[in-house]
C-alpha cells in the first residue's frame, strides 16, 4: 500500500502554524513599519515648520530613512532561512511537516522511544514454541499462525513465517489492543495475546509464569495461546537490534536528550534490550492509553519527542511535541499523525534532526541582529546628515542579500550546531 504523506487531523496538531522565529518577525513588523513612517513623516515636516530649516534637506533625509527602514532583509530573511533548512532536512533523509517543528527541535528535553521497529528491526524471528497442554507443538503453532495470519504486528508475522502449513478459517476475529488478538477455530475461542492479556482472563499458572520469565530473562518476546480456560502454549520470538540504534542514542545523551522506552513488550524484556542500547528508563506492558499517559506526564518537564511506526504509538504521537515516525517500516496511520519521518529507519536522523534544528535556530538568529543592526547604524547616519540616498538603496539590497546568502548555508554542510 503506498504512504500518504499528509496532515494529521489530530486535535493536538499544529501544522498550519508558522514557526516562532517568522511569527515573532511578523508581529515586529507590523508594528515597526508604521512606527518608522510615522517618524519620516515627523523628520519631513518638523525642523523646516517649527525650526526654519530647508524643506529639501530633511525630506530628503526622510526618504533617505524610509528607505534604511525598509523591513526587507528582515522579513525575507525568515522564510528564506526555513525552507532551507526543511530542503536541507529533506536531503537528509528527514521529512518535516513544516517550520514549526524544525525549530522546536532544539528544545527537546526528553525522548521516548518504541522499541520494536525503532530500537529493533521490527523483524522478530520465531525461537521457541513451548506446549503446557496436550496440545503438541505443531498443534500450537498451527492454532497461533492461523490467528495472527489476520494481524499485522511483527510478531505475529514472525508465527506466520515460521509456520509452512495452510491456516485454518477464523471466525469472530478481534484485534485487541495492547494485548493481542482473538478468533474462534472450529467453534473454539482462541487468544494468542501478551501476559496482560492471559492475567485478564485468569488463566495465567505458575507454570505458565515461569516459562514467560525464563524466554524473557533471554531478551525474548514471549506471547501466549490460551483459550478463555487455559493456556495451551508459549511461543517466544526474538528481534535483533538495529547497529544504528546504541550510535544514535549515544549521540542523543551527548546532546544532553534524556530517552525513556516504552514499549507494549513485557518489562523483563524491555529493561533487557534498553541495557544493551544504553537507555536507563525502560517501561514495559504499555498500552496505547499507558503511551499517551506517559507522553502527557513528560510534557509538564518540558518539550517531549515521541518515536514509534505503529498503530499503538499514534496516540503518544499525536500528543507529543514532535511525533517521529520511521518513514520506511511505519504503519500508515503512524506517518500521518508523526510531525517527522525518519527516512530509511535510521534512528541516527534524530540527534541530526536536532543538530539541524540547533544551527536554524542560530542562523535565523544571526539575521534578525545583523538586519536590524545595519538598520540602526544608517538611521544615526541619515539623521546625522552622513547617510545618502544611495547608500541607503545599496545597504537595503545588499542586507536582503547577505541574510539570504547566509540562510542558504544550511544547504551544505551537516547540520552541525
Amino acid at each position: 500500500m503506498k504512504r500518504r504523506w499528509t496532515a494529521s487531523p489530530a486535535p493536538f496538531r499544529q501544522q498550519g502554524q508558522r514557526a516562532p522565529t517568522q511569527r515573532f518577525v511578523d508581529q515586529f513588523a507590523r508594528v515597526y513599519t508604521p512606527v518608522v513612517f510615522v517618524l519620516a513623516v515627523l523628520v519631513a515636516i518638523v525642523p523646516p515648520l517649527f525650526f526654519g530649516m530647508p524643506w529639501y534637506d530633511w525630506i530628503y533625509k526622510a526618504l533617505v530613512l524610509l528607505v534604511i527602514a525598509c523591513p526587507c532583509a528582515l522579513v525575507i530573511s525568515t522564510p528564506v532561512t526555513i525552507v532551507s533548512g526543511l530542503a536541507s532536512a529533506a536531503r537528509r533523509g528527514i521529512l518535516v511537516k513544516g517550520g514549526v517543528y524544525l525549530e522546536q527541535g532544539r528544545q527537546l528535553k526528553t525522548v521516548a522511544l518504541d522499541k520494536t521497529g525503532t530500537i529493533t528491526h521490527g523483524k522478530p524471528v520465531l525461537t521457541d514454541v513451548v506446549p503446557l497442554s496436550q496440545l503438541s507443538r505443531e498443534e500450537a503453532l498451527h492454532i497461533a499462525a492461523s490467528l495472527d495470519s489476520l494481524s499485522e504486528h511483527p510478531v505475529a508475522t514472525a508465527i506466520v513465517s515460521a509456520y509452512a502449513g495452510d491456516v485454518a478459517t477464523v471466525d469472530n476475529f478481534e484485534a485487541l489492543p495492547g494485548r493481542g488478538v482473538k478468533g474462534t477455530i472450529n467453534g473454539v475461542t482462541y487468544f494468542v495475546g501478551n501476559h496482560r492479556l492471559i492475567e485478564d482472563l485468569k488463566v495465567c499458572s505458575p507454570s505458565v509464569e515461569e516459562t514467560l520469565d525464563r524466554l524473557e530473562i533471554e531478551a525474548k518476546t514471549a506471547v501466549v495461546l490460551a483459550t478463555e480456560s487455559e493456556s495451551l502454549a508459549v511461543l517466544a520470538v526474538a528481534d535483533t537490534i538495529r547497529d544504528t540504534s546504541k550510535t544514535a542514542i549515544a549521540e542523543l545523551k551527548a546532546l544532553g536528550v534524556e530517552m525513556i522506552m516504552l514499549t507494549g513488550d513485557n518489562d523483563k524484556t524491555a529493561k533487557a534490550v534498553a541495557l544493551q542500547v544504553g537507555i536507563t528508563d525502560a517501561r514495559g506492558e504499555m498500552l496505547p492509553d499507558d503511551k499517551l499517559a506517559a507522553i502527557e506526564e513528560m510534557l509538564k518537564r518540558g518539550p517531549v519527542g515521541m518515536v514509534g511506526d505503529g498503530v499503538n504509538d499514534a496516540p503518544a504521537l499525536a500528543r507529543s511535541s514532535i511525533g517521529f515516525a520511521m518513514g520506511a517500516a511505519g504503519t500508515d496511520t503512524a506517518i500521518e499523525t508523526a510531525d517527522v519521518a525518519l527516512m530509511q529507519d535510521d534512528l541516527r536522523k534524530l540527534p541530526e534532526f536536532i543538530r539541524l534544528s540547533k544551527k536554524t535556530s542560530q542562523i535565523l538568529w544571526q539575521n534578525i541582529i545583523f538586519a536590524l543592526g545595519i538598520k540602526m547604524v544608517f538611521f544615526v547616519l541619515a539623521l546625522t546628515g552622513e547617510g545618502t540616498l544611495w547608500m541607503a538603496v545599496f545597504a537595503d539590497a545588499g542586507a536582503s542579500l547577505i541574510v539570504v546568502a547566509n540562510g542558504l548555508r544550511l544547504l551544505r554542510g551537516d547540520g552541525r550546531a
